[in-house]
């Protein structure tokens, strides 16, 4: 958002009402413990919270995630490119992501993390845009080659990036998860994430993928997140979804993917959920 610094706004303006109704601003921001779901881990500091070994495999690849949008966008290409791994479940309700290892990894605390264990020592690498990046790079695929294309892709995964934040942090939260409903809140950001969705409808209309005809790794961070507004926050009806007609055409056709499908279950929740992916075999009916 471009706000305007609060010394530029008028002397005479009214008083804004607060909610609660007795908040006032104060001088200098002090941290209280917060509610909601969330509430638990967040912290205005960083660093780790608690000494925690992690788990190693046999893979050159380590992935250490859980299967919310960002850890899906990991696991999708990981499937897509039918390469080995190990991901392993990381418990971010019981604060996982604070633990020794992980922030060593990724002092953002923030999942998913990776290690690429052909370096020695393991090469780290954090935030799931770079890791995708690192991957596809890496195994020089589902990023175009062409340069006209190559960069069209970069423009929309960064614009995931960015965009992500107002989706999860914004509409997800203050829409499911936050302790208490407010109006201007979810007005806010619903009218983002509408918004979004309105760029990608446009954007589709006469595509197949975020990339004309071919499937890169943008298609893959944008999905998790616009299935998520379905999934997990079940905002059909809320955000009328189905009227964004190129965006659910597009969803559905990479929901038809096997790899897709796969991505989707690791280290994830419900019935078919893989919460460990080692091998091909972990797929299969228990």
């Amino acid at each position: 958002f471009h706000q305007i610094p609060r010394h530029l706004m008028s002397q005479d303006k009214p008083v804004k009402p607060s909610l609660p109704a007795d908040y006032q601003v104060p001088a200098v921001w002090t941290f209280e413990e917060q509610g909601g779901a969330m509430g638990g881990m967040n912290r205005p500091t960083a660093g780790a919270r608690s000494e925690k070994v992690l788990p190693v495999g046999k893979h050159p690849i380590q992935l250490y995630s859980l299967g919310t949008p960002n850890g899906q966008k990991v696991t999708i290409l990981l499937e897509e490119l039918g390469i080995d791994y190990d991901a392993w479940k990381i418990n971010i309700m019981g604060l996982e992501q604070f633990g020794s290892d992980f922030v060593n990894i990724n002092p953002n605390s923030k999942i998913p993390a990776m290690t690429d264990n052909t370096f020695d020592p393991p090469l780290r690498v954090f935030e799931s845009g770079n890791i995708i990046k690192y991957l596809a790079e890496k195994h020089e695929k589902f990023i175009p080659t062409d340069a006209r294309k190559r960069v069209e892709c970069f423009n929309w995964l960064f614009w995931q990036m960015g965009s992500a934040p107002f989706i999860g942090g914004g509409f997800g939260h203050f829409y499911v998860y936050a302790p208490v409903n407010i109006q201007y809140a979810i007005d806010r950001f619903a009218m983002e994430a509408k918004r979004q969705l309105d760029v990608l409808d446009k954007h589709l209309a006469d595509k197949e993928f975020m990339v004309g005809d071919e499937y890169t790794i943008a298609d893959m961070a944008i999905f998790p997140w616009i299935l998520a507004l379905s999934r997990f926050y079940k905002a059909d009806d809320f955000l009328a979804l189905p009227s964004y007609t190129h965006v659910a055409r597009w969803r559905e056709a990479l929901l038809a993917r096997p790899a897709v499908q796969r991505g989707l279950r690791v280290n994830s929740f419900g019935d078919d959920a893989v919460p460990e992916r080692h091998s091909p075999d972990d797929f299969l009916p228990k």
